[in-house]
């Protein structure tokens, strides 16, 4: 079996909006980077809590993994706590609900050669739970219809659909640097409709690269985004406005702009990006050249620098109250919340213009005028 599916589970937001992209992506060389290492080690940490949670013999990893520290340790507390949980209330329900933990799933009844690994499966009578772990602190993740989170779902049918009596399939992302525990349900006949009606027919265009190419919020994680024909097309279409100021514009051609103008700044730096790699790999691109950035003084020894200062008579350390961020890494929020949580605010957030299906709800603007009268 190979250790990447084509279609994996991971990119299917990609490749069922743009089906040829699976093939292009597969052609390229997959660089890891630190963030999914990152997020490797904290899953590895999150199964050793989980699994000594439920009392298994288990091998604590943190002497083994890059990027452990206090956070991460936090984190995996909280996972392994928030897993639990549901673990009780399926007890509501089903008297021997069965928990597995990384456990492999295949999907390949929809997806040519189609597999992926589960964070963790919760299988009771009535009830199939998938609960899926992310790490990433950039960008919020939502359980509603995400496409890898049905995949898994359609995998752990296959696998006890025929052991446990399921009607009610209950998908949930567990992520604890952005606050957010998003779970979408679903009937299994919904879930199987979608498998064979959406997924299916999809997944059989991208695995032999046919399908039509389409670019939008998908072509983020897309290792061909960069030099991508049909991405540069749909973001060049404001080009006919010629940026004029939007005092020109109506506001039905504004309203269109707002639609595409993330993903056009985005395709920008892409470029901007890719172009400087090629630039320094040896490609010239007329009318441009490579120069040093700005540059930045450092110490070349803090300890050294520490001794010296304090020699002199000085002392060369600041200090302050550690931030909200920081203290909450160091207490481990539920002790944060216990010691601190009443003294601490939240002071309203800055509005900011977002499409109209974001679940927020709609800043009331009459404050705004009541401010300034």
């Amino acid at each position: 079996m190979p250790k990447h599916a084509l279609l994996s589970a991971s990119s299917s937001h990609r490749w069922l909006h743009c089906p040829p992209s699976a093939k292009l992506c597969a052609e390229e060389d997959n660089k890891p980077s630190p963030y999914a290492q990152e997020g490797t080690d904290a899953h590895s940490l999150c199964q050793y809590k989980l699994e000594l949670a439920l009392g298994m013999n288990t091998k604590d990893p943190t002497e083994n993994l890059e990027y452990y520290d206090g956070e991460m340790e936090n984190c995996a507390t909280e996972y392994a706590s928030f897993v639990m949980e549901q673990l009780e209330e399926a007890k509501h329900y089903c008297a021997d609900p069965v928990v597995f933990i990384e456990q492999h799933l295949d999907f390949s009844k929809y997806v040519e050669s189609g597999f992926g690994t589960g964070d963790c499966v919760i299988v009771a009578d009535s009830v199939l739970q998938i609960i899926d772990y992310k790490h990433g602190l950039g960008i919020l993740i939502s359980a509603e219809e995400n496409p890898q989170m049905m995949c898994y779902a359609l995998g752990a049918l296959e696998l006890f659909d025929g052991i446990y009596d399921i009607d009610t399939v209950k998908m949930t992302i567990f992520q604890p640097r952005r606050d957010n525990v998003s779970t979408y349900t679903l009937s299994k006949e919904e879930l199987l409709t979608w498998g064979n009606e959406v997924l299916s027919p999809i997944a059989k265009l991208a695995y032999i690269g046919e399908g039509e190419f389409q670019a939008g919020d998908h072509c983020q994680f897309c290792k061909v985004k960069a030099t991508c024909r049909k991405r540069a097309e749909y973001n060049l279409e404001l080009a006919r406005y010629d940026f004029e100021m939007p005092v020109n514009l109506d506001d039905t051609e504004i309203a269109l702009i707002l639609t595409k103008v993330d993903n056009l700044v985005a395709w920008v730096n892409d470029i901007k990006e890719y172009a400087l790699q090629q630039a320094l790999s040896g490609t010239k691109y007329d009318g441009f050249k490579i120069v040093e950035g700005r540059s930045t003084r450092k110490y070349t020894d803090e300890q050294a620098v520490a001794d010296a200062v304090t020699s002199a008579g000085y002392n060369p350390y600041e200090s302050k109250l550690l931030g909200i961020t920081t203290m909450t890494s160091a207490l481990g929020k539920k002790k944060f919340e216990e010691i601190l949580g009443s003294l601490v605010i939240k002071a309203p957030g800055k509005p900011t213009l977002v499409p109209e299906n974001d679940k927020r709800p709609e800043f009331n603007t009459a404050q705004i005028d009541f401010k300034k009268e």
